[in-house]
């Protein structure tokens, strides 16, 4: 494989360096390092972050390509500065047997942008009803350890149980989708006196936190790991606080968009603010915000959630659910969370990339940028802006709630398995990156 120079890059510490990549992982780091046969990129300026990991992303494929493939999602990916992804299960056919996980895991090898790790429903169909292949998808190629019906709740309380008993048996994880059935439905905004005024029929906060505060308990009962989806209410944070006061193993994540956008946004029925779970008061966003400063809220996960235009351009209470987030996450988060002094970028490391590897159980994250880790990174420049429009986007997607808005920063390059995946911020062009995946996996399994 070909090395490459990463030259003079910032570091979240404040320190700077250079750094060698070669056969895929970091050889070295430090000041004035060389290597006569190495690609070179000038990183003056540029603040180097470990690969982000998502561990919530819609790809779609099988079944839905018009919305996106694991391809297309994966040039989203990249180009947002992510190194791995994982695959929500609501695909058709679902992902909820072997066979489908190891298709999609398949897809992702071949793209070769980023790590793809299929998601396994937690339920056939994702009904609700009856336990998918939940040990065939874990013991599979794909190594399946994250499992959820999102989209859907998991509702029923004994199935909600034997689900977490059975992840137990190999360290995995049951990702709950908040969201109490009877309490939402026809739901379609935040319930508040807006909702009212607009005539819209009301989400209320507690049909999450009622999820939360009975799913926690079950994890307490069974001893198991739970981790809550999308938290999006101040009421969701006290839950998952008081939960981990008492040493129940639950983790949670918040998105992008719910760490910065309220729910004034609905006011002009423009469905690309249309998302479940809905956008909420301003005084969500702070505790939100309060919560992943204070370690009550784990880590970022985008929820990217592409829909076909006519999905998306028609009444609101026609519209999809749903927003695209891949593209814009890391200056969304730079916006509403770094920029207001809530996290620092050690901080953004730990809570968009280590942290997520860790409950998901993906290798290789550990320690950052490191010397001998995997060349996972993403070079980020902090101290420009743009404004936000469809050519910066690269899945299928356009339901973006940011066009036309001012965002800070902008990914410059992005590194995957020891080679580049974006160049200068524009995506290396497929062949090219789905060669270097070949030659990646033959090294790996020479």
């Amino acid at each position: 494989m070909t090395a490459i120079l990463v030259r003079g890059a910032g570091f979240a510490d404040d320190s700077r360096g250079d750094i060698l990549v070669r056969d895929g992982v970091v050889a070295e780091i430090g000041s004035s390092l060389s290597d006569s046969g190495a690609q070179l990129i000038d990183a003056d300026g540029l603040l180097a972050l470990p690969g982000l990991v998502d561990l919530h992303t819609h790809l779609r494929e099988p079944g839905f390509e018009q919305s996106e493939t694991v391809l297309t999602g994966s040039r989203a990916a990249a180009i947002g500065g992510f190194t791995t992804v994982h695959a929500m299960a609501n695909t058709s056919p679902v992902s909820d047997t072997a066979g489908v996980v190891e298709q999609v895991q398949r897809l992702g090898d071949a793209a070769g942008y980023v790590t793809v790790r299929p998601i396994g429903a937690v339920t056939v169909g994702l009904e609700g009803k009856q336990l998918s292949e939940i040990g065939a998808m874990a013991g599979s190629r794909a190594r399946v350890r994250v499992f959820s019906d999102d989209g859907k709740c998991v509702s029923d309380a004994l199935l909600m149980r034997r689900a977490l008993e059975y992840v137990m048996t190999f360290g995995g994880v049951v990702a709950q989708h908040a969201q109490e059935p009877r309490l939402t439905e026809g739901a379609q905004m935040n319930e508040g006196t807006l909702s009212g005024q607009l005539g819209l029929a009301g989400w209320p906060a507690v049909a999450e936190e009622s999820i939360i505060a009975r799913d926690v308990l079950l994890a307490q009962h069974v001893g198991a790991r739970l981790h809550v989806c999308h938290v999006s209410t101040a009421g969701s944070v006290e839950v998952v606080r008081w939960a981990k006061a008492r040493g129940i193993q639950v983790t949670a994540e918040v998105t992008p968009h719910h760490l910065l956008l309220t729910e004034d946004l609905a006011s002009g029925y423009d469905a690309r603010y249309k998302v479940n779970p809905p956008l909420r008061r301003s005084e969500d966003v702070e505790a939100l915000r309060a919560g992943l400063a204070d370690g009550t809220i784990d880590i970022i996960a985008t929820d990217h959630a592409p829909h076909p235009s006519e999905a998306k351009d028609c009444e609101w209470d026609a519209a999809a659910f749903g927003m695209v987030g891949l593209e814009s996450a890391l200056s969304v988060v730079q916006a509403s969370v770094v920029d207001t002094g809530h996290l620092d970028w050690n901080d953004v490391a730990r809570v968009f990339s280590r942290v997520p590897a860790e409950i998901g159980l993906v290798p290789g994250y550990e320690f950052g940028i490191a010397v001998g880790s995997p060349a996972d990174f993403t070079l980020y420049d902090p101290a420009t802006s743009r404004v936000f429009g469809v050519e910066h986007l690269r899945g299928k997607g356009v339901n973006s709630p940011y066009l036309s808005a001012t965002l800070p920063g902008r990914v410059v390059a992005t590194l995957h398995n020891g080679y580049a995946t974006v160049l200068d911020g524009e995506l290396v062009d497929a062949e090219s990156v789905a060669q270097s995946a070949r030659r990646t996996s033959g090294a790996q399994h020479g």
